[in-house]
């Protein structure tokens, strides 16, 4: 029996990989989608880039047996839909960010465990061939403990084509959340270290005078479960045309006891280096033999089997929560808050 997809909202180009996906597996099926946003309506109908069933999530839901909510919508109306979904008891997939409040993640996390459900999310940076050997060197012990970890993030803002909603107040939600939940699903991932405290976070508008409420720098310092530090840059400086290929897109810097080992964008190579080498050696990515990516790994939770699943619902509501906290310590000034 095929898995039954709703789409809900499609205001971020992201949910358009996942109904791809969704096309191309055989085992699933694309039963309704639903998109309040009338223009956004307009342009999907001339685009023919999918079928719009519904104006509402809820007018969807009363009337399409589905078995999943996939959500696309704007990020300040992500948490209230998943929340919709998972109360009518339908699995939930959703665009990075899962939601834009710690209070909005809680009533998230209580549904999917009270009811069984499997939340997912399009954290897609575990699939990358340089990150998966990356994983390898430092779980092979290379370059010994894991102590400091360094990342940057560095995203193009494009401001004048990126979709307005990113500067209305309450649709965003926090560059730190936006762009750094990946970094709180890689580092763990990594480095096999939980994140156990934000010592110190910091967001500010640092060169888009026209919204001035909307936050384009984010910067925090984290503490690792040994002891060990990170510090990570995830602001929407890097410029425009070229952004998506500098090396801080996208770049981590790992020191061990023993060693370190860099991934930076663009470089399909994992550079490595211990005591006893005289040169940095660059040794290239290569993706894992059995390697998963996220919707594998959903499609496994929500159909029962989250034993093959990497990134299961716990570790996509786990990276959810880290992101919003560091947002919440970056707004609030908070330091040293415990996780």
């Amino acid at each position: 029996m095929s898995l039954r997809f709703a789409f809900a909202g499609f205001r971020h180009g992201h949910i358009f990989s996942l109904l791809g996906r969704v096309h191309q597996d055989p085992a699933c099926e694309v039963v309704a989608a639903c998109e309040p946003d009338a223009a956004t309506r307009a342009e999907l109908a001339t685009s023919g880039k999918v079928e719009i069933t519904h104006e509402s999530l809820a007018d969807l839901l009363a009337d399409t047996p589905c078995d999943v909510v996939a959500i696309g919508d704007y990020y300040g109306a992500r948490g209230d839909l998943a929340i919709q979904a998972l109360e009518a008891g339908k699995h939930v997939v959703v665009d990075k960010p899962l939601c834009t409040s710690l209070d909005e993640l809680n009533r998230i996390e209580s549904l999917a465990k009270a009811k069984g459900l499997a939340v997912g999310c399009q954290l897609d940076m575990r699939a990358g061939p340089t990150r998966q050997t990356l994983h390898r060197i430092v779980q092979s012990g290379e370059i010994g403990e894991v102590l400091t970890v360094s990342f940057s993030g560095q995203h193009p803002l494009m401001y004048g084509s990126r979709a307005d909603w990113y500067f209305q107040p309450g649709c965003h939600g926090g560059t730190i959340n936006d762009i750094g939940i990946h970094a709180m699903d890689l580092i763990p991932w990594v480095t096999g270290r939980e994140i156990t405290e934000v010592t110190a976070a910091r967001a500010w508008n640092g060169k888009t005078p026209q919204a001035p409420h909307f936050d384009d720098c984010g910067q925090m310092m984290l503490r690792l479960d040994n002891g060990g530090g990170v510090l990570g840059d995830v602001s929407y400086l890097a410029p425009d045309a070229c952004g998506y290929s500098q090396r801080q897109y996208w770049r981590f810097t790992i020191h061990g006891t023993k060693g370190v080992a860099e991934i930076r964008g663009g470089d399909p190579n994992v550079m490595v280096a211990n005591h006893t080498d005289k040169e940095p050696r660059e040794i290239p990515g290569e993706a894992s033999p059995n390697a998963r990516d996220y919707f594998a790994d959903f499609r496994a939770c929500a159909e029962g089997r989250p034993e093959e699943a990497d990134l299961t619902t716990a570790l996509v509501l786990r990276a959810a929560r880290l992101a919003l906290t560091v947002q919440h310590a970056a707004e609030q000034g908070l330091t040293q808050v415990a996780l």
